[in-house]
């Protein structure tokens, strides 16, 4: 590589190494916006979390594809343990994360099986993550050639639906809940990143997810008519 060359090389370099980026959510929209509480005297029900973490690029993908075990978010489990503190009634309970290999694996359908035979109350989460293909493509080359000079928001979209079954496999009550992140790069945005990471804040956004659907779960006593009595 000529000398010439190399000198225009790693400033370039540089620049795409040390571009800044700063992360920021909206509100949760469909917030009930109630506060915890807790619910004396209610029997306690052993509970099935199942989820599925859904992910699409439009313009890309055709549909919905579901996420392997390294791809959802890291540290959900710990998330969703931390969320059930809101139910009060809550008393065995168990998780399970569907993946599309479930469908041929015989080992995972047992076990699924297995599970719904012995916790008969459900709570099916499905999380899904969209963006635009085209935004985040005609973004990526606005920022190459402005060497991150112009800012550019890479914007992504949550959403959660969740349904409660009772104890006789009937479906009781849906939940939904979205929000979106924005991530804008830029080279100036260099110390900003420390305090606005792109994973802090998709956690939190998962965490006011779980955390204000099961308030609303606990409000309207759902789990209540979680048995056979």
């Amino acid at each position: 590589m000529k000398t010439s060359n190399l000198k225009l090389y790693i400033p370039m370099v540089l620049l795409f190494t040390l571009s800044g980026c700063a992360t920021f959510h909206s509100e949760i929209e469909g917030s009930s916006g109630l506060d915890a509480m807790k619910t004396p005297g209610l029997d306690p029900v052993d509970v099935l979390f199942v989820s599925r973490h859904l992910v699409q690029t439009r313009g890309l993908d055709a549909i919905p594809k579901l996420q392997n075990q390294w791809q959802i978010l890291k540290g959900f489990d710990d998330i969703l343990l931390d969320a059930t503190g809101e139910l009060s009634n809550l008393n065995r309970y168990a998780s399970y994360t569907e993946f599309s290999s479930d469908m041929s694996d015989p080992k995972r359908i047992a076990l699924k099986d297995s599970l719904l035979a012995n916790y008969k109350l459900r709570i099916v989460m499905e999380f899904r993550v969209e963006k635009s293909f085209s935004k985040y493509f005609l973004g990526g080359i606005a920022s190459a050639l402005s060497f991150t000079i112009i800012p550019i928001p890479y914007t992504r979209e949550f959403y959660l639906n969740v349904d409660v079954y009772d104890s006789l496999g009937r479906f009781a009550k849906s939940y939904k809940r979205s929000a979106t992140t924005s991530k804008w790069v830029e080279i100036l945005l260099f110390p900003v990143y420390p305090f606005h990471t792109e994973m802090r804040k998709v956690e939190e956004i998962y965490v006011a997810f779980l955390h204000d659907v099961f308030r609303e779960i606990e409000n309207d006593q759902i789990l209540r008519y979680g048995t056979n009595d």
